[in-house]
């Protein structure tokens, strides 16, 4: 790729404002929801009334009709929107080529040298006079992205493959995705705290190794396709980002022994048929059977974490027919491991199956972390059965369902789902941590935290991401669980901020018949209370400690203070785990 070209497209992306906010303007909510929706009529007559109106082109407008709405534009215009670059050097990146030509007809993808044309800004005046030129038409995909995290407001652009909607037909096999719904779920939940090192396994169009180059010092970031790494690397640049290193592999060959504070990693989890005439898309899937994928993904971070380090990645797991516990299905998910009845010290929420005879999905991924010595926090956020998830990622290939592709794609899914007993597919968060006492090399029969939970519902205002939520939820659990029960009573917590008390009553009734406490960020947990831990929860403003409140609870309830302590402080440790608390000292 040329540096100068790319300097010239940054330039002109700057001058130009071609922002989300000003994108959004242009069609305003109700276009750009459709637009969301895969729907581009809206965006498109929102543009023709501008021009009804007598509003000239802004370049902004310009590059946003181009890249994001994929309409054919003259090349005077996309040389007025590009002063810079002109549309030669669009066209030597890879970013433009005349209408009728597909980006893998563009020889040279992305190579070359040369200067763009003009020097205009503001408005867009095509040219007077003169013949006209053929049309230029986006082979890429390009647009602003805004973002919010811990460390503040951001925005970049981001390049990527061009879309069924601008296509017109299924993407290929080495389609290279840009943002989208997991991708912003998996930035919203990274933790944003300093580290030197972070991996970014499976990068794609690199949009997760960017957010991690905010808080890394060094970011090394992998996959499998060359075309991927030239988009993310392409990405990196484009938004002057220059802690990233880009390395060529399957998941963790790349990095060999290397060793990293913090991986992230969306990797290609989908369940696909192993099976000829299927189509197998590289952003998404893995190649492996079922959701070995993911196992190999969360048995492999243990060799890359330094001590204290955490991993955090999107998975799918499978539900299967029903088996008994302990048994063959289960030993075979676990690879050769056993299912442990409990967790040794942390919360251990069990999964709602579909059936109650069905194993659990999260079972399947406890087993894969009891094989290692990491910590473990996983929730699952949605649960599809089989016909269902086969329909999604079918339809996701830009396949359309009533075609002879679907039925027969969907057949093959099916057939897969049958044969191997799955009945449903859990989606859901991976957070792994090491141990941080690199001394600790024997292998442990269980986590020091696990936590398996089942949480379908909304999620509370996170308007930085759920990372701070999950943050704080770690280091208030290191907190308790290295105190003893005497420890604790001598501590002084408090309430969070955002954590508030519901209270019901029977009509003309004077004492509430339901309590509870409402979290306002992360998951939105809502906790029940009865009259002891209410009042706890009330006189914790920083003042007293645990044992002072405890007792003056005891001796307003005129209940035995020993009894007290061992009812509430359990549910104590588990406020402090979900943030409802937060350790003073």
């Amino acid at each position: 790729m040329s540096s100068s070209l790319i300097a010239d497209l940054r330039r002109d992306l700057i001058t130009s404002a071609f922002s989300v906010e000003t994108v959004g303007q242009l069609w305003g909510e109700s276009a750009a929801a459709a637009l969301f929706r895969g729907q581009r009529l809206p965006a498109l007559r929102a543009l023709e009334g501008r021009r009804g109106e007598g509003i000239p082109i802004s370049r902004a407008e310009a590059l946003a009709a181009l890249f994001v709405l994929n309409e054919p534009l003259e090349r005077d215009v996309v040389d007025a929107a590009l002063p810079q670059l002109g549309s030669n050097g669009a066209e030597k990146l890879g970013l433009l080529g005349p209408v009728g030509q597909s980006r893998h007809e563009h020889l040279g993808e992305g190579e070359g040298e040369g200067e763009g044309e003009g020097e205009g800004e503001g408005e867009v005046v095509p040219g007077e006079n003169r013949a006209p030129r053929p049309l230029l038409r986006a082979l890429l995909d390009l647009r602003p992205y805004s973002f919010v995290d811990t460390l503040g407001a951001g925005s970049w652009w981001i390049i990527s493959d061009l879309g069924e909607l601008a296509l017109g037909h299924a993407i290929s096999e080495d389609h290279v995705l840009g943002i989208g719904g997991a991708s912003t779920t998996l930035s919203g939940l990274m933790i944003n705290a300093p580290v030197d090192s972070a991996l970014d396994l499976g990068t794609g169009c690199g949009i997760q190794a960017m957010h991690a180059s905010r808080h890394a010092r060094r970011v090394v970031a992998t996959d499998i396709s060359e075309r991927a790494l030239w988009l993310a690397g392409l990405n990196a640049e484009l938004n002057a980002i220059e802690n990233i290193e880009f390395r060529l592999g399957s998941l963790y060959e790349p990095v060999l022994d290397d060793r990293f504070d913090q991986i992230v990693s969306n990797p290609p989890f989908v369940i696909t048929p192993r099976r000829e005439g299927v189509p197998l898309y590289e952003y998404r899937d893995g190649g492996l059977v079922g959701d070995a994928l993911v196992q190999t993904v969360i048995r492999g971070a243990e060799q890359h974490l330094t001590p204290g380090g955490i991993a955090q990645l999107l998975g799918n797991w499978e539900y299967h027919a029903a088996t008994p516990r302990g048994g063959a299905a289960a030993d075979d998910a676990a690879g050769g491991t056993a299912l442990a009845d409990t967790a040794p010290t942390a919360t251990a929420t069990a999964a709602t199956t579909p059936a109650a005879a069905e194993a659990s999905g999260l079972d399947r991924v406890r087993a894969w972390t009891e094989a290692t010595r990491l910590d473990a926090w996983v929730i699952e956020r949605e649960l599809q059965d089989a016909p269902l998830y086969a329909e999604t990622w079918i339809r996701d290939g830009g396949t359309r369902p009533g075609t002879p592709a679907f039925e027969e794609l969907y057949a093959a899914w099916l057939d897969d789902f049958s044969a191997r007993g799955v009945t449903h597919v859990g989606f859901g968060y991976v957070l792994l941590r090491a141990p941080a006492d690199s001394a600790q090399d024997t292998l442990r029969d269980t986590p020091r935290l696990a936590r398996f939970e089942t949480l379908h519902g909304g999620r509370g205002d996170n308007p930085a991401g759920l990372g701070e939520y999950f943050e704080t939820a770690l280091t208030g659990h290191d907190w308790q669980a290295a105190l003893t029960d005497r420890s604790l009573l001598a501590s002084i917590v408090t309430y969070a901020s955002d954590v508030t008390e519901e209270r019901h009553y029977w009509p003309g009734q004077e004492n509430p018949t339901v309590m509870s406490l409402r979290q306002g960020s992360g998951f939105a947990r809502t906790v029940s209370l009865d009259t002891a831990l209410a009042a706890l929860v009330g006189a914790c403003d920083g003042d007293l400690t645990l044992g002072q409140i405890c007792g003056a609870i005891a001796h307003l309830l005129e209940v035995d203070e020993a009894a007290l302590v061992a009812d509430v402080l359990p549910r104590v440790r588990s406020l402090v785990d979900d943030g409802f608390l937060l350790p003073l000292r």
